[in-house]
């Protein structure tokens, strides 16, 4: 019956590629017995409670592999009807072209583009293991016996183009620093890749590799032998290190065409599938399946879960009802319930002279949230002396120690991102910090979140040029306009500590969006108007025109205190008056009302922008480019002074800019 559980999957998955137009039939063909093996000996899962927090987790990080995933979540018995097979790759369906986070039932990852879904695999694995850690009871608490509510495996299902990406070793790379046992990657090793045999492009020997960096190892020969299969799992399962097993498999398998790259990424010939159809057992009608075979592989899942579930429910009700040594109200996170918390009934303490950068006010009210947010933890990329983002007192993640919050990534800012979102779909509240011009290396991760709708909260350093003497490769120009272009995230530069506070606020109350927060590395004043209330409505007036009205200012960050110096001094010398609004966040301003945004920007007055940054995105506010005081060049090495004047953002140049327009 196994055998026809199997055709099954591949049947289905062919057909829904071939209706569809489009599609992977290789992977589909060639990995389907690895999938059948997984989900019908190892997967501890519960059809009827897809959120089950101690479920087994699986990533298809080849996404393109979809059709695969989905018929045999259908045949496992999930929410699935054969009318959502057939809408493969249509609109509103079920099922995506590529598996959606929150779309269909099982898919608990957002996968596509190749090593993100490995590398998200490694943030729930950290997940994983720290909830293991400290919701492990002592033997003496007969009803734990040394169990942990927490204990579940996540699995990857990998490809050769998954391994090629960089963000792989990366992630990798941490993963066997933290020794994350309970990984287990399922390398789907064909030796094809869409342009062509693997060999012209890729010679490394991927076991060796992954053992350098400290993972187990395993090697199926024939991708067919699902009992070879099973026996690698269960001894990965046993090992006190993440597994990687190699998997040999022929792409397109049965195919005319298997073995080469032309099976890869387009719907097969008429002749090829219906010679696949036959050899498989089926007739030429479309989506057919083995009735018997779904009804067995879904009894086989149901049998073999449902004590653990019924144990797991049990412990959990002990664990509410407080018969453990842990609070349980801390970890309610698990269950997608989280203590709110009001960041603006917290009384901060700034003294008015306060002049410091906002990167380090931050450090400040982040160890604040942390005392208030028992899942609140994340890290920066090796850089924490550099973006002052660490929790005092709260130690560091190690290989030997999880109670910790912060992680020190290393210097892999692409797999931070991406390891963040895993730690985001465990419900962690969670944060990643590099400096501002090397957002560019997380920028694939950055938008699986904003698609995947994660409260992930990325905190950017070192803001502008003006950081001087590193030099163009560190100083961002380009940064805050291409984040602003990613849709579904704000994207926040306080001016101070009391935006600040508001744009914490704000973050930690989003739940379906992720969050990016620039800060200064310059020192700035505590300006007297700003305010934490104001940040929500992304824009608001932070200094009145004294008489009528002649113009505007539009600043963001550090630049606000520029605005308002430059106001004051042209109404003191020429008798211009400037009002001066604060913009901390551009997205919220524009889903204001429109009463609100023209009652702070009216319309017929001078409008000016003052931000050091590309003027992407500004062109709106103003009248034309030249009242954009903006950065549209690389910067260079030297004092800050020496390059504001280079690229003409210095104080003067500006408010030379603004008085030649009256």
């Amino acid at each position: 019956m196994e055998q026809e559980v199997i055709a099954s999957i591949k049947i289905l998955g062919l057909d829904m590629i071939n209706k569809a137009g489009s599609g992977h039939p290789g992977i589909t063909l060639g990995a389907a017995p690895i999938l059948y093996a997984l989900y019908a000996r190892h997967m501890n899962v519960n059809v009827s409670d897809p959120y089950w927090p101690n479920r087994d987790r699986f990533i298809l990080s080849a996404g393109h592999g979809s059709a695969l995933l989905y018929a045999t979540l259908f045949l496992s018995g999930y929410s699935l009807t054969i009318d959502d097979l057939k809408k493969f790759r249509r609109i509103g369906s079920k099922t995506p072209g590529h598996p959606e986070y929150g779309i269909t039932p099982g898919v608990d990852v957002t996968t596509g583009p190749l090593g993100q879904g490995f590398a998200t695999a490694v943030g729930m694995a950290i997940s994983e293991k720290k909830l293991r850690k400290e919701l492990t009871f002592p033997q003496n608490n007969i009803l734990f016996e040394s169990r942990s509510l927490i204990d579940h495996y996540i699995y990857v299902l990998c490809s050769d183009g998954d391994i090629m990406e960089g963000i792989t070793s990366e992630a990798a790379s941490l993963a066997g620093s933290l020794e994350l046992d309970h990984l287990i990657v399922l390398y789907d090793s064909n030796d094809v890749t869409l342009d062509g045999p693997l060999q012209s492009i890729m010679k490394e020997n991927v076991r060796a590799k992954f053992e350098a960096m400290g993972w187990a190892t395993e090697f199926v020969k024939d991708g067919k032998d699902i009992n070879t299969i099973d026996k690698a799992i269960t001894k990965a399962k046993k090992n006190n290190k993440p597994t990687l097993i190699e998997i040999k498999t022929i792409i397109g398998e049965g195919s005319n065409y298997a073995g080469t790259a032309k099976v890869h990424g387009e719907p097969l010939e008429k002749d090829d599938l219906e010679q696949i159809r036959y050899s498989l057992g089926f007739s030429k009608d479309i989506f057919q399946y083995n009735v018997e075979a779904k009804e067995r592989m879904s009894k086989q899942i149901q049998e073999r879960t449902r004590s653990k579930y019924n144990d797991w429910a049990k412990n959990y009700q002990d664990f509410m009802n407080g018969k453990t040594n842990k609070k349980s109200s801390d970890y309610q996170f698990i269950f997608g319930k989280e203590t709110p918390i009001n960041l603006m009934r917290h009384e901060f303490y700034f003294p008015q002279d306060l002049k410091e950068s906002t990167k380090t006010t931050n450090r400040t009210i982040m160890k604040e949230i942390a005392y208030m947010l028992p899942n609140f933890l994340g890290g920066s990329s090796d850089m924490a002396k550099s973006t002052n983002v660490y929790l005092d007192t709260y130690g560091q993640i190690t290989s030997t120690d999880f109670s910790g919050r912060n992680i020190n990534f290393g210097v892999r800012e692409h797999a931070m991102g991406a390891i963040l979102n895993g730690m985001a779909l465990s419900n962690f509240r969670v944060f990643g910090s590099t400096m501002f011009a090397f957002a560019d290396y997380m920028k694939p991760a950055i938008r699986m979140s904003a698609l995947m709708k994660l409260p992930v909260n990325y905190i950017f350093t070192h803001d502008s040029v003006s950081i001087g003497q590193d030099g163009p490769t560190h100083q961002p120009v380009e940064q805050l306009a291409s984040l602003r272009a990613i849709p579904g995230m704000n994207v926040f530069r306080p001016a101070d500590a009391h935006e600040l506070i508001g744009c914490w606020h704000l973050m930690l109350e989003s739940t379906k969006y992720p969050n990016v927060l620039v800060l200064s590395k310059i020192e700035v004043e505590l300006l007297p108007y700003t305010s934490p209330k104001g940040v929500a409505f992304g824009g608001y007036m932070v200094q009145k025109e004294i008489g009528p009205l002649h113009g505007i200012l539009i600043a963001t960050g550090t630049e606000v205190s520029f605005a308002i110096h430059i106001a004051e001094d042209l109404e003191r010398e020429k008798g211009i008056h400037l009002r001066v609004v604060s913009m901390p966040c551009r997205e919220l301003f524009q889903i204001q009302t429109k009463e609100y945004r023209e009652s702070v920007l009216p319309k017929g007055y001078k409008t000016f922008v003052i931000e050091a940054g590309s003027k992407l995105g500004w062109e709106s506010f103003v009248y034309n480019e030249d009242y954009l005081c903006t950065i549209e060049q690389f910067g260079a090495s030297g004092t800050k002074e020496e390059v504001l004047r280079e690229v003409g953002f210095d104080y003067q140049t500006i408010k030379n800019r603004i008085l030649n327009k009256y």
